[in-house]
């Protein structure tokens, strides 16, 4: 298997810690019989670190296929090269750096990790387009 495809599968092992520390926070609130049920009832409102959490989540799973296109695209293709590896790298390190920046609610900083994590998606699409 190359780098890539073991950053991209570790990316994934990233977004399921992602979903149960959401989950975690979220049942530590709601309780476990809310979360049990067939929750009918409104929930209480999230406490600020778990709402900042559940966005920080939804940011991720917004560019997340994104980044598995691409990276499986590169793959078959045989596009993978420094081009794709320092990609994957630094859209991984910074989806990681991400979370606690989030969670603290620290603004601009969050905001150029989150580029950086862009900048290395875009790094893997251009790649691929330009083999």
């Amino acid at each position: 298997m190359t780098t890539e495809l073991t950053l991209l599968a570790w990316t994934l092992v990233l977004s399921l810690v992602h979903i149960m520390l959401v989950a975690n926070l979220r049942t530590a609130e709601t309780g476990i019989q809310y979360n049990a049920s067939a929750r009918d009832g409104e929930a209480p409102p999230p406490r600020p670190v778990t709402a900042r959490l559940q966005r920080a989540q939804a940011n991720l799973f917004e560019t997340l296929p994104l980044f598995i296109g691409a990276v499986l695209i590169a793959h078959v293709s045989g596009s993978e090269g420094d081009l794709t590896l320092w990609g994957c790298w630094m859209y991984l390190i910074a989806r990681i750096v991400y979370i606690p920046l989030y969670a603290a609610g620290i603004p601009y900083v969050r905001s150029l990790v989150w580029l950086v994590s862009l900048a290395g998606l875009v790094m893997v699409l251009a790649a691929v387009l330009t083999a």
